[in-house]
């Protein structure tokens, strides 16, 4: 039987044998993590210094986004035109929709600036999955959600010691409340290691695995759809791209769900470092 080949170029949008399709001796090229690994396309992967696609889509990504807000805001009208009209929807989405309603707008001015940033930049990692020759979602990569979680991690961190000092924070971390009794040391240990282990842990992967997924599903109809393309297989790979394009349109709603998710917590964990303990 032939083998599925895995594609040498970097730069390839699938990682399948093009050759290959239904009736003609070899199996189905299914997609697996060969399909989320991309070699460098400069430097050398065995030192640990090296720039591949992902890199450069996150950098693209990120130069898009400051160029997009820096010709909307950089000689700003009172009439808005309908780039600056757009930016400003965005901004204000945030700002009053996220920020607002979770730390209130006394506290959460100040922090406008980083959750606008951060949502912007993660609905643009994800966009790159449906976006013709990236089509790949950075944030499938667990090393890009898990910076920015850390991000995340150390500003609550941080917040809840200057706020309430190290005995403060220390109660904050781990739910203290006298009024449970006996069960007060389970508690705390329990709400010590949610917080401080599990939950950067839990919003890095939140983020990573519904790319993944979504992604992968991707791959599985698109390359079905390829593979199909032959004799009375031809039949299946219609409905096969029909559910491509679902699928495109579905992953648009998750990529801004999931954005919209990842600075909810932040603010939610931002404003639980700013409360007051009782």
């Amino acid at each position: 039987m032939k083998e599925p080949a895995v594609s040498a170029d970097p730069t390839q949008t699938l990682a399948f044998d093009t050759s290959c399709h239904l009736f003609d001796g070899c199996g189905f090229p299914a997609p697996g993590l060969h399909s989320f690994l991309f070699k460098p396309l400069w430097g050398d992967a065995d030192s640990n210094v090296y720039f591949n696609k992902t890199m450069l889509l996150a950098l693209l990504g990120s130069i898009i986004i400051v160029g997009f807000f820096w010709a909307a805001f950089a000689r700003p009208k009172v009439v808005p035109g309908k780039l600056q009209m757009v930016a400003e929807a965005g901004y204000d989405f945030v700002r009053r929709g996220v920020v607002y309603e979770t730390i209130g707008k006394k506290e959460g001015e100040k922090y406008v600036p980083l959750v606008v940033s951060l949502f912007f930049f993660v609905w643009m990692m994800n966009l790159w999955s449906i976006i013709p020759v990236a089509a790949f979602p950075v944030t499938a990569i667990i090393s890009y959600p898990a910076v920015l979680a850390g991000i995340v991690y150390l500003l609550w961190v941080s917040l809840t010691f200057k706020r309430h000092g190290f005995v403060g924070a220390f109660k904050n971390f781990t739910g203290y409340d006298k009024t449970l009794g006996p069960v007060l040391p389970l508690s705390m240990t329990i709400e010590f290691f949610s917080n401080l282990l599990v939950r950067p842990f839990t919003h890095a992967v939140r983020l990573f695995a519904n790319m993944f997924a979504g992604h992968t599903l991707l791959l599985l109809f698109t390359i079905a759809s390829w593979y199909m393309l032959n004799g009375i297989g031809i039949a299946y790979s219609g409905v096969s791209f029909v559910m491509v394009i679902v699928m495109t349109a579905f992953e648009l709603f998750i990529q801004a769900v999931q954005a919209y998710v990842f600075v909810l917590l932040t603010c939610s964990y931002i404003q639980g470092a700013l409360a007051e303990h009782h």
